[in-house]
């Protein structure tokens, strides 16, 4: 029988009030697992507490949370990956479930769906925000996830060591709801309770800044691995100025044989130029964009897939006394 290795990942930053009884609920939740705190330059007692709850604490200077989770995922080696924020608003009561989710059904990601009746844990502007975000990754990657930002997922091995990790905050959710649905991996979703945070903690997201962040680099996503859609679409958008502009001096060249509008005939020209080659960019990257991901595909395939004949030797397959429900 192989024993599995399962890693439980936190980002923190001045987190607290909170890190103590999310590291004590997973602990509890997850006796077999090694939970890691990687504290991101926290100016309170962080540190401490996630040592005095029984955590391996490591520290990563660059700010940010795609920051942290690059170091985590390079450092840490282990079979299964849960990642969780360290703010105590996610129920440790739903790791065992997604565990044995991504497990028996060789999963690569399990996402943990927010579901919550406080108005206070999960703001309207979060909602909605999330929902705009979510709609746009849907309808260009592909129709298989609710919550994109969620903060509280399960990973196979195989994801983590081909995940790339190219953001530096909270854009790192939409990294890995990207790296999934590119690259076809097989993904699920568990429905999991959502609260509030605990008195002394603030939570470090910034609704208009991040989500303007997030949106951008979800047009960078698009504009990375979908080329031809990103081009072409701009291609489309200078051809159709192109023509608003043509028309008028078409209209005046048949009525009287002149072309008095010069300048306006000079700026229709460039823009269908202009779109041609847009059109030829969009061409040419999907085709390096297409030999990228048979890389990453490669380096995907290079590790074991998660479940298999052999048991699982853990003690998740029923939740422990004490884990936060």
């Amino acid at each position: 029988m192989t024993l599995t290795r399962i890693a439980v990942l936190i980002p923190c930053h001045n987190e607290e009030a909170a890190i103590g009884e999310v590291v004590s609920g997973l602990r509890a939740a997850l006796p077999e697992a090694v939970v890691y705190v990687y504290d991101n330059n926290s100016s309170d007692r962080t540190r401490e507490r996630a040592a005095a709850a029984g955590a391996v604490v490591r520290t990563e200077p660059l700010q940010g949370k795609g920051n942290v989770v690059r170091r985590m995922f390079a450092d840490v080696e282990a079979d299964i990956y849960v990642l969780v924020d360290g703010d105590g608003t996610y129920d440790p009561i739903a790791a065992p479930a997604m565990l044995r989710r991504l497990w028996e059904e060789r999963l690569d990601m399990v996402t943990g769906v927010r579901v919550t009746e406080a108005q206070a844990a999960y703001r309207l502007g979060h909602r909605l925000g999330n929902r705009v975000l979510t709609g746009v990754v849907r309808q260009v990657f592909g129709n298989r996830v609710t919550d994109m930002l969620s903060g509280y997922r399960c990973f196979s091995r195989r994801f983590v060591k081909s995940f790339p990790a190219l953001a530096q905050g909270f854009e790192t959710e939409t990294e890995f709801t990207v790296h999934a649905l590119e690259l076809r991996m097989p993904v699920g979703e568990i429905r999991t309770a959502y609260s509030e945070r605990p008195a002394g903690s603030v939570s470090k997201l910034r609704t208009y800044r991040d989500g303007f962040k997030i949106l951008r680099m979800i047009l960078a996503l698009v504009q990375r691995e979908r080329p031809r859609l990103f081009f072409g679409l701009l291609a489309l958008f200078l051809a159709l100025l192109s023509v608003a502009l043509f028309l008028p001096v078409l209209e005046t060249y048949l009525v009287s044989g002149l072309v008095p509008r010069l300048p306006t005939f000079l700026a229709s020209t460039m823009f269908m130029l202009l779109a041609f080659l847009c059109l030829t960019c969009g061409l040419v990257l999907d085709t390096v964009t297409r030999g990228r991901i048979e890389a990453k595909r490669i380096a995907y395939l290079a590790q074991p897939a998660p479940g298999g004949p052999e048991a699982l030797e853990t003690a998740w397959s029923s939740p422990a006394p004490g884990a936060k429900r």
